[in-house]
């Protein structure tokens, strides 16, 4: 039975961000995927110039309707990605509370885009100890359990890595209610690698895989995770060389050079080989 997707992201016309970074993985890994684009750019806006046109509440609910009127707005998941507009926002909040009316098992999967490079940081203080800021972690991804979400992940934070300073830690938890009524909540927490450049896409890329791997390992985050970050590593390994390449010797790659090679490393996300390990916390 096929597995459809509604995404609602960006599009570019060159490079990889939003849908563009999101729909042809998942394609490729079988999902079904419709989208709509809420903004559509020539380009991301990390490039010197840019243009494009925002998709609006209103359009957005006509795009919808169209769908409702030919009785093909059943979907298993609904992926969302960056926002500008609250207005829009408040639109996807109302087709999502409907297609759950429609179809409850439905899985909503939110990329909150809460920043990145110092901006928008949940932790401040640098005085608390290791242990002390884990708890910290363990006790936001709870409260968002309590919030709904029965999967969350927390891609990077600034707890010390015991592999160095070269490395993020990242964080998961799953809770599952069993057919007794009893719940159970695995953590994992795993060491990623830090590459020393900016790419733009890898959050929807993200966000796409773990949607992908969670629902075909739906009680397994450990292999869940080890499977996105896996993915992500040949995906971003692949897109540094190839950067460097174009961009010379002693030259740091500019934002066209470092576009995801997303149609590349197709093999690599339809099978990614293990590379990246989670170690279950609790």
């Amino acid at each position: 039975m096929e597995c459809r997707v509604l995404s609602i992201q960006s599009h570019v016309v060159r490079g990889y961000v939003g849908n563009k970074s999101a729909s042809f993985p998942l394609q490729v890994l079988g999902f079904e995927v419709d989208s709509i684009n809420s903004v559509q750019f020539s380009n991301h806006t990390g490039y010197s110039h840019w243009k494009g046109q925002v998709l609006t509440a209103d359009e957005l609910h006509v795009l919808y309707e169209g769908i409702k009127l030919n009785n093909v707005h059943h979907y298993d998941y609904v992926l969302t990605g960056y926002s500008r507009d609250t207005s829009f926002l408040e639109m996807v909040v109302d087709i999502i509370q409907e297609l759950k009316r429609a179809n409850p098992s439905l899985v909503y999967v939110c990329d909150p885009v809460l920043g990145d490079h110092g901006s928008m940081v949940c932790w401040h203080e640098h005085n608390h100890t290791q242990t002390h800021k884990c708890q910290f972690f363990t006790e936001v991804m709870d409260l968002l359990h309590a919030m709904g979400p029965d999967t969350v992940v927390i891609t990077s934070s600034d707890l010390p890595s015991r592999l160095g300073d070269q490395f993020l830690v990242s964080l998961g938890s799953q809770r599952t209610v069993h057919p007794d009524g009893s719940r159970s909540t695995q953590r994992v927490r795993m060491d990623v690698p830090k590459v020393d450049a900016v790419f733009v896409g890898t959050g929807d890329l993200f966000a796409a895989m773990l949607l992908a791997w969670t629902h075909h390992y739906p009680n397994d985050l450990k292999t869940a995770c080890e499977k996105t970050f896996s993915v992500m590593h040949h995906v971003i390994q692949r897109t540094i060389s190839y950067a460097h390449e174009l961009a010379g010797p002693g030259r740091r790659p500019s934002p066209p050079q470092l576009e995801l090679r997303m149609v590349q490393s197709k093999a690599d996300i339809e099978d990614p080989a293990i590379v990246m390990r989670a170690t279950v916390i609790s």
